[in-house]
């Protein structure tokens, strides 16, 4: 039995950038042995056993052969006389294909990951890359991981990852593995890369087609120097990685908030007027085929509808604010407005050369929204006052706690 450290471990040790968790590859090594030895078996469709003492996966060295459609149809060898080589073989890209000797501390490379780290290049394995679709999403979640260190991806790459998109396999990728690649690339640092190297990959279109449609539809330079819808969709998903760090939240609902200029007639462009409203029959049918969750779903929503309001927030009456307030539900659901603001904001600078401007209508909304919250029922004389008497005071205590917040 020899053990290695395998995958994303090794790979971002090399690369110099702080490790998350610690996969284990066993050669040699039956599942009976492995639990004599105090591992808990816990692999469901592969050998996959938790160490008695630290809980870190081991798994058993392996083979895939192709037999049906999706990144499940595969039938997988764990016998004992797997080699090293041909587990790491069956993995996707050769950056993550370095396994680490734990007793000497020896890489073992054979298929030249460390030289494409080196050189910053996201290259397949080997021909097998076609055989599992979730490959072309996982290479434009890498991106935008990577794509800030200088990684590109090998031609040879983009080209396998066309021939999966024209063959139809991306229709097999089941909703909740597509939600979960699209929300560790929306935490990323640079988002952009994912969405970029989907539609470059002709990718996009079967598993976002909402945002593909973006590509190619222009608004008024005026306002959007960089014209293309897609490429502002871009911009504005980078600021909100910038702008919150890590919070998917922000980057869902900032890369669906303009679905509604692809609805745009051609006739009325480069203007696109209502396509707010526009936007949120796209977007809940993303979220229904996705089945993203709920509370990623109604911040998107908001944002989508209201986004121009925010924009124009000094502008509005004291009672639209609080209307809108109303719509979004901030004042039952009060940390919603923070992540309002910041998606707004990111709107706002997602733009060719507004990328440092300022934007005081994210901290004029955040004011009048503690305003409008600071009034309760509570603090009113009801004693007059019954049924809809109570709500329509308090309405009006709101709006002059608004007004006084101006």
């Amino acid at each position: 039995m020899k053990i290695y450290l395998v995958g994303g471990a090794v790979r971002d040790r090399l690369l110099q950038r702080p490790a998350g968790d610690r996969d284990w590859m066993v050669v040699g090594a039956t599942p009976a042995q492995m639990e004599a030895q105090g591992f808990r078996a816990v692999g469901r469709d592969f050998p996959v056993f938790l160490h008695p003492d630290t809980g870190e996966e081991y798994a058993l060295a392996r083979t895939e052969r192709k037999s049906g459609r999706g990144y499940r149809g595969f039938v997988v060898d764990a016998d004992p006389s797997v080699t090293l080589e041909e587990d790491l073989q069956r993995r996707d890209f050769t950056i993550n294909a370095i396994a680490c000797d734990e007793d000497s501390g020896t890489l073992v490379d054979p298929y030249g990951g460390v030289d494409d780290i080196e050189n910053r290049v996201l290259r397949h394995v080997g021909p097998a890359f076609v055989e599992d679709p979730l490959r072309v999403l996982r290479a434009a979640r890498f991106m935008a991981r990577f794509a800030p260190l200088g990684f590109t991806i090998a031609d040879e790459t983009m080209a396998l990852m066309r021939d999966v998109a024209a063959s139809g396999e991306l229709d097999a990728l089941v909703p909740e593995r597509v939600w979960q690649e699209l929300r560790r690339a929306l935490a990323s640092e640079r988002p952009s890369a994912f969405l970029r190297t989907l539609h470059d990959a002709h990718a996009l279109a079967p598993i976002l087609p909402e945002l593909d449609a973006l590509y190619g539809v222009p608004q008024r330079a005026e306002y959007h120097p960089e014209v293309d819808t897609g490429m502002h969709q871009e911009m504005v998903s980078d600021m909100a990685a910038r702008l919150a760090p890590g919070d998917d939240l922000v980057g869902f609902a900032a890369l669906t908030h303009d679905l509604g200029k692809a609805l745009t007639p051609q006739q009325e462009w480069p203007r696109h007027i209502m396509h707010e409203q526009r936007g949120l029959k796209p977007l809940k049918a993303l979220c229904a085929r996705l089945k993203v969750p709920a509370e990623h779903q109604q911040l998107a929503e908001a944002v989508c509808r209201e986004h121009l309001n925010v924009h124009r927030i000094d502008e509005l009456r004291d009672a639209t604010v609080l209307e809108l307030l109303g719509r979004c539900d901030a004042l039952r659901r009060p940390e919603r407005v923070a992540r309002i603001a910041l998606c707004c904001e990111a709107d706002k600078r997602g733009r060719l050369g507004f990328e440092e401007g300022d934007y005081p209508q994210g901290e004029t909304l955040k004011r009048l929204h503690q305003a409008a919250l600071s009034v309760q029922a509570r603090d009113l004389d009801t004693t007059h006052l019954q049924g809809p008497a109570i709500g329509q005071a308090l309405a009006r205590a709101r709006i002059a706690a608004i007004a006084a917040a101006r």
